[in-house]
């Protein structure tokens, strides 16, 4: 309410009278709040003369600013309350003090006396109702009690509105008059001084104003103290007024009786309430018994309501967390994980991750979840290692308050994680954005490590300081597991923290060797403080990577020069080593907890002879023990002729001349020697002298920077485009246009087998499956049809971004049609990749979510055994099902060593399941750990970026492999081949994609093996682990009899000359044999099932009009098994098919350094370049 005052009448003013500027609200900063603000202003009246008004903000009146002071303003009005509860502990106090200066015993003789009815016992009416009062103490609580009463009608009268009656019968009012009044009457009537008052009442005063000062108080200071706390404090002084006021009360009233002391009735009062009841203290007259019931009552209704709103608060603290403090934010360290809503294999990833490294092992985690803790992770939390260390707040990341309660502005960093499990992951995505904007707006300099699902929404976080896309990765890494099989696994196992000693106590030779190598991760030093690299200072990139893997068994795979932040994957023989160079390199574990302990060389250096010369091994000059967990064992220097390092080519014509075959790496390369090649052959002749047809498809292609980019923040990458657009009718693969009238795979003539993407939506995802595939750096002849198989037809906006790169189609149609798959030529595919679907990601029971495409892989590896199919899946743990075989022991098997290793605290339990270690299945949450792994390394999203090929950074090698044929395997073994690679095509090896069959110790003749190969193919054995039963003689006798083998005449044939051959062999072998006879029965019962499989696919591939003679359903590879050894030692042999993982050095940074002079002659060989040095054989 305002109200104007007229400071001077028109009358009155001059029209040379000065007028006073206005008054703005700046103008009021720093006024006390206790004066009424105003805001003053200037008017002209119609007379032409100004006059000046006050415009008042509060009201102008002596009960507004009474009100003012003592109600509306926080700061004040919590100073009346402080002053209120400090009157009336002072005024409990002098009660206490009257009582103990009161002396009952002078009180002989009653004047008047009261009889009971009912016996002899008389009360003293005198003790009671007087006591013995000191002038000064009466002094003082006269004082004491006219202040309170003054306050107190000065509050009624400033809180009247219309009913007094509402005002007068609370009972704060009621306990203040009488403990006020009483005295005021004893100023008048000096006689009634020494009447008992019950001032100890004020206690339940004192409580209400604790209550209100409180409440005020977290107004004032402007923060929220939990409801919990408040509920507590309320509870303690419950029972404290409780006890005083039983403790005075019997007291007093017991004058008459026993004449307790004030401990005594303390004493009486805690035994009474605590329901011991000892009855050693008992109160001897009525009035004072009275008084006990009436405790006891008043106890009973009050405390358990007390009681039920402090567990009712507890529940609800339980559920939504309580609050992280102030003091521990500021001296510890703390991180905060945002979610949607968090689950128990999400929490459980990132506090193994998390708590893998060392230093970090005295930070806390704070949960910031909306939603109620789950049962399961409310159990995980209850566990001692992650009570003490783990916190759950329930709130929003959108609200202040809650990240108030998580000290957001004191954390070390903040993971804002998607919910991947939602249908609408665009939605997800927006409720990301907002976290990630709420956080950076509270918390500026709070680092932000944020998780993004579609990779048009990542430009919206770009300011935090860390970012994953889920489908940029999830697409790269699947495309790449088409050229370079296992990337997957590869990827997955460096970005997570292993010991390494995984599968070491499994009597399998390549459990140990995988798990072994699996503890590889990237690690980074500098140079100039590093005994790994030192030494190196001034050599060439190349020559530092060789030696230091010969030497200390590290492969160095990247640098970063101190002036420039780009980070460059084998930048080449050209990249000169600097002390200030960073150095990024792949290790059992980081050089800081190694150990060196140096051992004398052997003689093995001759005055002018050679380093290579020599018939010893690679020379190794140091053994590092660990100082850690890690033990890494390298080579040691001891002679052993059978691995000479002396590679020698046959001689020539009879020659007796020998020369070495790998010619020794450079410190500073020529870069006239540096041609690419493939291990002993260069290919660039017959890519230069193609056939007219295939030069004129070769020449059709142009490279160049994709037109169109489907979203905002995408890498631009050189890639192999068409001269012009596709027609988007051309992109259609079933069906025909005016420009062509193909309608199925069989009629484009590919020479390159497929690859295959079924996906539910064209997403912008998409594009970086396409673009790794279309790199400048992969060969043109090499370059494989892509076909995309999309549940729904894509739009023109995604059609625009793929028109211009070759060989690219889309078809409408599904996995679970086969129709739909014979049409998009899948007979004629080598790679199938099954993208997640997002409408399945969401069921009723989470791991359910999985089902459908497991079932639908399941039914095509029935179907298409020769097929290699990778496979997306929401749940990791789902990974066992891929391939099921419900009889193969061996998975079993592999299970139970899978629930070892997690018994034994393994973050990779999963790895010994052969379809994940064969790169056949995949999970995008086993990339979560690469944005935790960040907080410890910084580098670790943009080197796994620039191995997909998402980031091309000018100068920074990429990710390629090459096989091992029969013609490589002279070099022997993998130390030799990192020698061969480093100075010929300056190729940096990393690691070993291995495929070998499944053969198992054997102890039975010779003789058998070579019949069961004569008298039936068993190569298209489904079940890996039976051959096993055999060989081991495991087999269930059941299967043993003879009785079934009428079921099939040519088993019974078979059998019948296997029976006659191994009669000769005795007793001994008789229950081996007959377990395997019934082995080689089953085999030709499921070649009987794949034959009718067989007929059901030639029958629809008629029906649509194929040919079938490219179908072939014999061509598996199950009896076989894959796996990844990243960085393994310089003595592992090499065996034939090894597929070699390589960072191949940018062919583009190789024509940028050439000089003028030499541009002229080898245009021609830079120009190849990608093509000659991708001679893979995958």
């Amino acid at each position: 309410m305002a109200r104007a005052k007229m400071k001077n009448s028109a009358s009155e003013i001059s029209t040379t009278s000065k007028i006073v500027p206005p008054i703005t609200r700046e103008d009021l900063n720093g006024v006390s709040l206790l004066l009424p603000t105003r805001i003053m202003g200037s008017l002209t009246s119609d007379g032409g003369q100004r006059v000046q008004v006050e415009f008042y903000v509060n009201e102008n009146t002596f009960k507004e600013r009474l009100k003012l002071f003592f109600i509306k303003n926080q700061r004040s009005s919590l100073r009346i309350r402080i002053f209120n509860f400090s009157l009336k502990l002072l005024s409990c106090f002098l009660y206490i003090v009257r009582v103990l200066m009161d002396d009952p015993t002078q009180h002989t003789i009653c004047p008047i006396i009261c009889f009971f009815f009912n016996d002899a016992l008389f009360l003293c009416r005198e003790a009671i109702l007087w006591v013995e009062r000191a002038t000064p103490l009466w002094a003082i609580q006269v004082t004491v009690a006219i202040i309170s009463f003054s306050e107190t009608m000065l509050l009624i009268y400033l809180s009247y509105k219309g009913n007094i009656w509402e005002q007068i019968i609370r009972i704060s009012f009621i306990l203040e008059m009488i403990n006020t009044v009483p005295f005021i009457i004893t100023i008048f009537w000096p006689s009634m001084r020494n009447l008992f008052i019950p001032v100890f009442l004020n206690c339940w005063l004192a409580k209400c104003v604790l209550e209100n000062m409180i409440n005020d108080l977290h107004r004032a200071i402007q923060r929220i103290q939990s409801a919990m706390f408040n509920q507590v404090i309320i509870l303690i002084c419950t029972l404290l007024c409780l006890v005083f006021t039983g403790m005075c009360g019997i007291q007093h009233l017991e004058r008459a009786g026993d004449n307790l002391s004030l401990f005594k009735s303390f004493y009486f009062c805690i035994v009474t309430f605590s329901t011991v009841g000892y009855g050693d203290v008992t109160p001897q007259i009525w009035p004072s018994q009275l008084l006990v019931v009436i405790m006891i009552c008043v106890a009973l209704v009050v405390l358990p309501l007390q009681f039920e709103e402090l567990v009712y608060l507890w529940m609800e603290r339980q559920k939504s967390g309580g609050n992280y403090s102030r003091h521990r934010a500021q001296t510890e360290k703390h991180v905060v994980l945002c979610v949607s809503s968090l689950k128990i294999d999400l929490l459980m990833d990132f506090l193994n991750e998390f708590y893998a490294h060392p230093r970090l092992q005295d930070y806390y985690v704070v949960i910031l979840c909306p939603t109620e803790m789950d049962i399961q992770v409310r159990r995980v939390l209850q566990i001692p290692l992650w009570s003490q260390r783990v916190i759950y707040l329930q709130g929003s990341a959108l609200k202040d308050q809650d990240l108030m309660r998580a000290k957001m502005d004191d954390a070390e960093s903040c993971f804002i994680l998607s919910s991947r499990n939602e249908v609408d992951r665009t939605a997800a995505d927006h409720q990301t954005i907002l976290r990630a904007w709420a956080v950076k707006d509270f918390a500026p300099n709070c680092p932000l490590y944020v998780q993004i699902l579609k990779p048009e929404n990542k430009f919206h976080v770009k300011f935090a300081d860390h970012v994953v896309c889920e489908e940029e990765f999830k697409y790269a890494m699947l495309a790449l597991n088409c050229v370079c099989p296992a990337t997957s696994t590869l990827i997955t196992l460096l970005v997570h923290t292993s010991r390494g000693q995984e599968g070491q106590q499994s009597p399998e030779q390549w459990q140990r060797m995988y798990g072994r190598c699996s503890g590889n991760e990237v690690y980074h030093i500098r140079l100039g403080d590093s005994k790994f690299f030192m030494e190196y200072e001034g050599k060439s990139f190349t020559f530092a990577a060789f030696h230091a893997h010969k030497k200390y068994g590290v492969c160095l795979i990247g640098v970063k020069r101190e002036e420039n932040k780009s980070i460059l994957l084998n930048p080449g023989p050209r990249h000169i080593m600097a002390s200030s160079d960073t150095c990024f390199y792949i290790n059992i574990t980081k050089e800081e907890n190694s150990a060196f302990i140096f051992k004398q060389e052997e003689k093995q250096k001759r005055k002018g002879r050679g380093l290579y010369d020599g018939p010893s091994r690679l020379p190794v000059h140091s053994i590092i023990a660990s100082m850690g967990t890690v033990a890494m064992d390298l080579q040691n220097t001891e002679c052993r002729p059978m691995n000479s390092s002396k590679l020698t080519l046959p001689s020539e014509n009879g020659s007796g001349n020998r020369r070495p075959s790998i010619a020794p790496v450079l410190e500073i390369a020529d870069s006239s020697t540096l041609l690419p090649c493939d291990l002993l052959s260069d290919q660039s002749e017959d890519e230069l002298t193609q056939s007219d047809d295939e030069s004129f498809t070769v020449l059709e292609y142009v490279k160049g920077y994709p037109p169109n980019s489907p979203y905002i923040g995408s890498s631009p990458t050189l890639c192999h485009l068409l001269p012009s657009k596709a027609a988007f009718c051309c992109l259609r693969l079933d069906k025909g246009c005016k420009h062509n009238s193909f309608e199925d795979a069989k009629a484009y003539g590919f020479k390159n087998k497929l690859i295959i993407v079924s996906a539910e939506t064209a997403g912008n995802g998409l594009y970086n499956f396409i673009v790794p595939l279309r790199a400048y750096y992969r060969s043109r002849k090499e370059l494989n049809p892509i076909v995309l198989l999309l549940d729904n037809p894509p739009d023109n906006h995604f059609l625009e971004a793929i028109c211009c790169f070759p060989m690219v189609y889309f078809m409408v149609g599904t996995i679970d049609n086969l129709d739909n798959l014979l049409q998009c030529g899948i007979i004629y595919a080598d790679n199938l990749v099954v993208v997640d679907k997002e409408s399945t990601m969401s069921a009723e029971e989470d791991y359910m979510a999985d089902a459908k495409t497991i079932v639908n892989v399941q039914t095509m590896f029935r179907l298409f055994p020769s097929l290699s199919i990778t496979t997306e899946l929401t749940h990791p743990s789902n990974m066992r099902f891929m391939q099921f075989r419900a009889k193969d022991s061996y998975s079993l098997a592999l299970s139970k060593l899978e629930k070892k290793e997690r018994e034994n605290g393994s973050n990779l339990a999963f790895m010994f399941r052969l379809p994940f270690a064969a790169g056949r299945v995949f999970s995008i949450s086993m990339l979560d750990t690469l944005l935790y792994q960040s907080f410890v390394k910084d580098y670790m999203i943009t080197i796994t970026r620039l191995l997909l090929g998402l980031d091309t950074t000018p100068g920074s090698g990429y990710l390629c492999a090459m096989k091992i044929t029969e013609e490589d395997l002279w070099i022997r073994t993998y130390g030799r081949l990192f020698q061969k690679l480093c100075s010929s095509s300056a190729e940096i090896p990393v690691g070993i994609y291995r495929t070998q069959s499944h053969m198992f110790p054997t102890s039975e003749p010779h003789d058998i093996r070579t019949q069961s190969q004569i008298s039936i193919n068993v190569e298209d054995c489904e079940d890996t682990k039976e051959g096993k039963e055999y060989w081991t003689g495991k087999t269930n006798p059941r299967n043993s009899t003879s009785s079934d083998q009428s079921e099939h005449p040519l088993l019974r044939r078979k059998s019948m000359q296997w029976a006659r051959r191994l009669s000769r062999k005795g007793n001994k072998q008789a229950n081996k044999t007959a377990e395997w006879i019934s082995q080689q029965r089953i085999n030709l019962y499921r070649r009987s099932e794949r034959q009718e499989l067989s007929e059901l696919v030639k029958n629809r591939m008629k029906h649509l009009g194929l040919p079938t003679t490219g179908y072939d359903e014999m061509n598996d590879h199950q009896n076989t098994l894959s796996y990844v050894l990243i960085n393994p030692p310089p003595d592992t042999r090499l065996e034939l098919n090894d597929i070699v993982y390589l960072i191949r050095s940018d062919p583009l940074a190789h024509v940028a350094n050439e000089s003028h002079s030499r541009k002229s002659s080898f245009k021609a060989e830079q120009v190849g370049n990608p093509e000659t040095r991708d001679e893979t054989q995958l």
